[in-house]
């Protein structure tokens, strides 16, 4: 069973999750809770009828009250996440997959022609392969409602960066069907992920405003996710060790953002200051995050407050370095002090 991030599944009990990352213990699947059957729900589907859970503490909560096998220990990543066992599910749903869909469709709504037109504009300026593209979120699972966002995913360094610098082009024209945030827009997203992302506002309008991967597409919010392929990644299961350390606030510089549109973003820094929390988990070599509300983050040159997890990572070699993973409580942030 092959799945990478994008892909949504639901389990033999209804329970839908969002799949996380392309690395996967060889008996589950990491991946989120994000919605599930209740009779006061918003979403409809087939006459049933779903809510969506948005933060990570209620996802937390729904599960351990309810399905308690869906949170394990991870002894690789040393924590406690959400993932479900391989024989528990019960479908995939494979965003490519959902474009060739819509675009049989004869009776496709206008979210989901949005959708469509929009995956179909940045492959046919851009050639990258169908298979390569596709629509996740919401419209994956059939649970979209009329304000529905577009969630699109790219597979493929390549591919990304040659969706992203079109996306700033189309962006930065100021003409057709494709626009920047403007405040208002970035007041709302604010209010928004503020929930479970402490920030100010004026930190969150500086940072959020330069960013490629989100905007208008004929009025509607887009967002995109750039996925390495599974053969770049690197990386399998096991193959390296990751031991938490504590909670630490740290001050550095940027100096590679080539990995900053992906999901996981990453970030490699020097010049590390710790400014409070442990402070002995040295080198620090990189800030990396799970969330896509923090890739683009940052830029190469630029000085970088941060608040996260701070781990060790141990290869096969026995090198061993740390890095900060923001995103797993309100409190994390990466802001840049130099924009």
């Amino acid at each position: 069973m092959d799945v990478r991030e994008g892909y949504f599944l639901e389990t033999v009990e209804g329970l839908i999750f969002d799949v996380k990352g392309l690395i996967h213990p060889p008996d589950r699947v990491i991946a989120y809770l994000r919605y599930f059957e209740e009779p006061s729900g918003g979403r409809v589907r087939c006459g049933r009828r779903y809510s969506k859970v948005y933060s990570l503490s209620d996802r937390d909560f729904i599960l351990m009250m309810g399905y308690p096998h869906y949170i394990y220990y991870d002894h690789v990543f040393d924590d406690w996440m959400e993932g479900v066992p391989r024989h528990l599910i019960a479908k995939l749903y494979d965003p490519v997959e959902k474009v060739s869909t819509l675009s049989k469709g004869y009776d496709i709504d206008i979210v989901e022609s949005q959708a469509l037109t929009l995956v179909n504009i940045l492959h046919d300026l851009t050639g990258i392969p169908t298979d390569c593209i596709g629509i996740s979120g919401s419209i994956l699972v059939d649970l979209h409602s009329f304000d529905s966002d577009i969630d699109v995913v790219v597979y493929g360094r390549r591919n990304c960066f040659t969706i992203h610098d079109m996306l700033k082009n189309l962006l930065n024209s100021g003409e057709g069907m494709f626009s920047p945030y403007c405040l208002d827009d970035l007041r709302r997203l604010y209010d928004f992920r503020s929930r479970d992302t402490w920030m100010s506002f004026d930190d969150f309008c500086r940072i959020e405003a330069r960013k490629v991967h989100q905007g208008k597409f004929l009025g509607r919010d887009f967002f995109v996710r750039f996925i390495p392929d599974r053969h770049e990644v690197g990386e399998s299961y096991g193959d390296r060790l990751y031991k938490r350390i504590g909670y630490a606030r740290i001050k550095a510089r940027v100096d590679d953002d080539s990995d900053s549109i992906f999901t996981p973003c990453k970030y490699i820094v020097s010049n590390v200051e710790f400014l409070y929390g442990v402070d002995y988990a040295k080198p620090l070599e990189e800030v990396v995050s799970f969330r896509g509300r923090f890739c683009e983050q940052a830029r190469r040159g630029e000085i970088v407050v941060a608040e996260g997890k701070v781990e060790k990572v141990v290869d096969s070699s026995g090198y061993e370095y740390y890095r900060l993973v923001v995103g797993s409580r309100p409190s994390d942030f990466i802001i840049s002090s130099t924009i």
